[in-house]
């Protein structure tokens, strides 16, 4: 493996440890930590690198992340709204990913449909 391959990795692992360390303290801030924008500048970084920073495929990634960042505002909701209204974990996270998946889908035929 090459190092702009393993360092997502590596960003990952301190990320969770730093998650796991701040939720003693405060959730809010360990939640914060857990939304924050590592793992996009580093998988965009990988991106480049592997396509010599030819612009087509960058746009296609970052394109990408339009259309996933969207399902994963469902799935934060979802899970939110899970947990207020008295879901155990399992249930919960079953739930937000029931959303993430259907806003997908939606949001992919979408694109299809528009041609994007």
């Amino acid at each position: 493996m090459k190092f702009h391959e393993i360092l997502p990795v590596g960003v990952s692992i301190c990320v969770l440890i730093l998650v796991a360390l701040l939720q003693r303290q405060s959730k809010v801030v360990a939640a914060v930590t857990a939304t924050m924008p590592v793992t996009i500048p580093l998988v965009l970084w990988i991106v480049y690198s592997s396509t010599k920073g030819e612009r087509k495929p960058i746009e296609q990634f970052t394109g990408g992340l339009v259309s996933g960042i969207i399902p994963t505002v469902a799935f934060v909701l979802a899970i939110w709204l899970g947990t207020r209204s008295g879901l155990k974990l399992v249930p919960t996270i079953l739930v937000g990913y029931l959303t993430w998946g259907l806003v997908l889908g939606v949001m992919l035929v979408v694109r299809r449909w528009m041609g994007v």
